[in-house]
């Protein structure tokens, strides 16, 4: 990474990683949000937790089906409008949830249909592809801003679900967090939301605005040339046994706490450091990629998920700030490493497409990780058996990013 060239992008785009990140944000509402609503749930109609958590489930698949033609959108229009539609549509999706009333489990997966559908338009895919268009030499950083609008998230959505759960109630709480959130974010996304593709709204009197594309936005592998590569394959493995350990782990977190004693505000607050861990281990990130090879800050990042399952087996509250800290800290690295290692080893040229792909494998370990942990709760009244099977799934996702080669694109640190 150059100095000059990293202060000249900083200088020029700072507010674009910013727009990036509340938009970023937004896409995870429904995912960081849902933990302080699972127990209110459950009890309020009387559901098993798998019920509750299977909305996750049904958003992330569809989500992740249409993950590559979302990304070939990207690839032909540019992200900004679609990114604007998104933020509007998922926020109101969102609040639409507090309006399952009636207690039947097909309303309650309708109702996460059409939030799944409002998903598509505001996929990573959109808010990363804006700012590698404007970052090459401090693109690491760069995305680890952006995509700590998901560790924003972790930490303030918990604590603003708890906070209005007390005062109002589910139903009207998530109607609530849904406005508040998109009164925040919409307007930053609308001034500031554009990369190098997207043409500014309104053109100064006798010229044409366009950003001028960075030099290495046309180049790379083409869609099929990647698809092919073993490195994709790598990178697919290791992108969904992480999402499946991970996801579960955030979205469980409130529950296993409570499950241990601790009071639900108490422990809406302790999630918030989960967020908070997770901005650090973001930027710590971004940083890192700068400088060292990418594969192995990611293989060191993903063994942090063995450590926090070893503390919730053998040291459980006792040691639950440490839990915090060790998810905090790999949920603010996951994507930044895959997205990070996915410019670098296949350009620019179709990454849209590309990490559309790679958002399916994401969309497959969300979907099932939170699932298939509460469905073990529900069977055994513990986490103990899926937090071994978290410790296995971390290990070859280890393995598959130690084991990647030298990029093609990017300077060898």
């Amino acid at each position: 990474m150059t100095a000059i060239g990293a202060r000249s992008e900083w200088g020029k785009y700072w507010t674009l990683p910013i727009a990036a990140a509340l938009g970023y944000a937004t896409s995870v509402i429904h995912i960081y949000g849902l933990g302080p609503f699972v127990v209110p749930i459950s009890e309020a109609f009387d559901w098993p937790r798998t019920t509750v958590t299977f909305g996750i489930t049904i958003a992330t698949l569809i989500s992740g089906l249409f993950a590559v033609p979302i990304g070939m959108l990207v690839d032909r229009v540019g992200p900004r409008p679609i990114g604007i539609a998104g933020v509007a549509l998922l926020s109101g999706a969102f609040a639409l949830i507090g309006f399952a009333a009636t207690g039947d489990e097909w309303n309650w997966y309708l109702l996460w249909a059409v939030l799944a559908f409002a998903t598509l338009p505001v996929q990573a895919t959109i808010w990363t592809a804006a700012v590698a268009t404007r970052f090459e030499a401090s693109r690491g950083l760069a995305f680890a801003i952006t995509l700590c609008g998901a560790s924003t998230a972790q930490a303030l959505f918990p604590w603003l679900g708890t906070t209005l759960i007390a005062a109002y109630g589910w139903q009207q709480a998530m109607i609530f967090q849904g406005a508040i959130w998109a009164a925040i974010a919409l307007p930053v996304i609308i001034l500031f939301f554009r990369g190098a593709r997207d043409v500014k709204a309104q053109a100064h009197e006798g010229e044409e605005i366009a950003a001028a594309a960075t030099p290495g936005q046309a180049t790379g592998f083409s869609f099929l040339e990647g698809l092919k590569s073993t490195v994709y394959v790598r990178l697919l493995v290791a992108s969904v046994l992480f999402t499946f350990v991970a996801l579960a782990l955030v979205v469980n977190f409130i529950p296993i706490q409570t499950d241990s004693g601790m009071e639900p505000t108490q422990a809406g607050a302790l999630a918030f450091w989960i967020g908070i861990f997770a901005i650090i281990g973001r930027l710590g990130t971004g940083f890192l990629l700068d400088r060292l090879p990418g594969n192995y800050v990611g293989a060191a990042i993903f063994c942090l998920p063995i450590l926090a399952c070893i503390s919730f087996l053998y040291l459980g509250t006792d040691a639950a700030f440490l839990s915090a800290a060790l998810i905090g800290l790999t949920v603010g690295a996951e994507v930044d490493v895959i997205v990070y290692l996915a410019t670098r080893h296949f350009g620019l040229k179709a990454f849209g497409a590309l990490y559309g792909g790679l958002l399916v494998a994401l969309s497959i370990g969300t979907a099932t990780g939170p699932l298939y942990a509460s469905s073990i709760f529900d069977n055994t009244g513990n986490y103990d058996q899926f937090f071994w099977i978290s410790i296995g799934c971390m290990a070859v996702s280890v393995i598959c990013l130690a084991t990647l080669p030298r990029p093609a694109f990017g300077a060898e640190k």
